[in-house]
Parts: structure tokens; sequence; C-alpha cells
């Protein structure tokens, strides 16, 4: 019975060591993208099977000690393993499975300078069109044009600005034409979002528009919508 208890404790860490590399593994090159993806699944198994087992012996075997609090670790280590990628999964079944939001469904930025970036990604750098622009206005009605009472300079200088507190690597700026383009790479699995921001002048100021889009995934999972929120909240309300 030690012995079974052992392999449950061993389980629910094994979880988490899945977990914790599988984007790592990805970000260096080292697993394909669906290699790192089946090590995230086996590991939600592997610490839901782990979690249960071990509140099961828990409470039918009252261990005591160091027998106890590496229990409570294996249950711990189970649950977050299971919940992490779960949390992903439900998020990613309630919002659309797009990958390219912009501000400006009519007419939005293009990117240039990163175009070539792009070269070899598996989603084009052009725009995903018209039933991507409808499930982007139903799912983030709230994305729309910033405009702005700043001269186009002023707002321009704000949105670089706000790119550089973003952490984003800058790849292209022209004031001139009033174009910013960045790329935005998530920490755990080193994806890369390219970004691009269009200023442009008004009869009362100007306006910015902006679009960010994904290099691979049929789904963002909601997150360049959240980048555009994020940028937008640094530019200045009060003048919009």
């Amino acid at each position: 019975m030690k012995a079974l208890h052992g392999l449950f404790i061993l389980l629910g860490l094994l979880s988490v060591v899945l977990l914790a590399i599988s984007g790592p593994l990805y970000k260096s090159g080292a697993a394909e993208l669906g290699t790192a993806f089946l090590m995230l699944r086996w590991a939600a198994y592997i610490g839901a099977a782990t979690f249960v087992l071990n509140i099961i012996w828990y409470f039918i075997r009252r261990p005591q000690g160091l027998v106890a609090g590496l229990s409570g670790l294996a249950i711990i280590a189970g649950g977050f393993s299971f919940c992490m990628p779960f949390s992903q999964y439900l998020k990613a079944q309630n919002v659309p499975a797009i990958h390219d939001i912009t501000t400006d469904t009519q007419n939005p930025p293009e990117f240039v300078a990163i175009a070539p970036l792009r070269a070899d990604a598996p989603n084009p750098v052009e725009y995903a069109g018209e039933e991507t622009a409808k499930k982007q206005r139903e799912a983030y009605p709230e994305l729309s044009t910033y405009t702005s009472l700043e001269s186009p300079d002023e707002l321009y200088s704000a949105a670089l600005l706000a790119v550089d507190k973003m952490g984003w690597e800058l790849i292209d700026s022209s004031e001139a034409e009033g174009r910013i383009e960045a790329t935005a790479t998530t920490t755990w699995f080193g994806f890369k979002d390219d970004v691009v921001i269009r200023v442009r002048s008004t009869t009362d100021g100007s306006e910015l528009d902006i679009r960010s889009k994904s290099r691979v995934g049929r789904s963002d999972v909601g997150k360049n919508a959240e980048r555009i929120r994020e940028l937008m909240s640094l530019l200045k309300p009060e003048l919009r």
C-alpha cells in the first residue's frame, strides 16, 4: 500500500513537471507545438487523476507527519496541473476561434516592416476577412477606433510610449506615415503576436487604430483583444 501511495505522489509531481516544461520546450524549439499541447493535455489528465486518488487516500488512511505533507503536496500539484490547462480550455470555448483583431475591421492597419518576418508563419500577414470581422464585432463590440483631441504628433508619441510600457519589441516606426509596428512575445510558450498601430489626423484632432495578429494558432484565446484594450488604457481617455 505504501508503494501505491508513493506512486500517487510521484504522479502528482509528474503532472506539474509536464505542465512546467511544455511551454519552455516549445519556446526553445526542442518540441513541436503539437507535442507541447499533448504534454499539457496529459498534465491535466494525470493531475485530475492524482488529485482524486490522493484525496481518497488521505481520508481513508489519515496519514501523519511527512506522509501527510507529501499527500497534501500531491493534491495541490494535481489540482493545479488540471485547473490551469482546463481554465484555458474554458476560456477558449467562450471566445471566437480567431487570431486577427483590429479596431478597424473595414480598413485594418497593414503590416509593412513585419510582413517579411511572418513569411514562414502559419497565419498569413493579410487580414483574415469579413468572417473574422463579423465574429470580432459579436465578441468584442467595444473595440473601436481611438479618437483624440490631440494632434497626430502628440497621439503618435503617446502610442510609442505605450508600446514601450507594454514591453513589446519595437520593429519599426514612421512618424511621417503614422505607423508603429511591434511584436509581443508571450512569457510561457513564447508565442509571437504582431501589432501595427496607425495614427491619422481628423478635423477635430487625431485617431488611432491598432491591429494585433498571432503568427500561429487558429484561436488566440482572447489575447489579441486583451492586448488592444490594455494599450488603449495607457493612452489618455479624457481626450477621447
